[in-house]
């Protein structure tokens, strides 16, 4: 499984507002772009599907910005990767609302597959982004 550039980046802009909102402050896009050196552009639209999952807080304004719609140790790794990525599953035949495999009911590796998938859903699950900003 691959993690998107979409994934990746969302984790690194949730743990920046997660960082910033420490001191209690509102964090533009373009301050979050510059401290991560990446695309303003691209963190707007990330920011977008993050307010709709519910984990980021849009304010707006002349002295708006984002910050956390729950407290840092209270939204998982798991909770912003799905956000941005939809599904965390290592194949294909395990996505919701995949086009079922023809094979999946004979298939000899599914139950490799749904154990694979349900390590990695455990681990983004049980890491907090206030454990990834004591990590950072």
């Amino acid at each position: 499984m691959m993690i998107s550039t979409r994934g990746r980046y969302a984790l690194r802009l949730m743990i920046d507002i997660a960082r910033q909102g420490e001191a209690g402050a509102l964090v533009t896009m373009r301050q979050a772009a510059e401290r991560e050196d990446l695309s303003v552009k691209y963190l707007e639209q990330l920011g977008g599907a993050l307010v709709k999952a519910g984990v980021l807080k849009s304010v707006r304004g002349v002295s708006g910005g984002y910050l956390l719609a729950r407290p840092a140790d209270q939204i998982t790794a798991g909770d912003v990767l799905r956000a941005t990525e939809g599904s965390c599953a290592p194949v294909s035949c395990l996505e919701d609302g995949a086009e079922a495999c023809p094979r999946r009911d004979q298939c000899v590796a599914i139950n490799f597959w749904r154990g694979l998938d349900q390590a990695i859903e455990d681990y983004v699950d049980n890491v907090t982004l206030a454990d990834l900003v004591q990590m950072g």
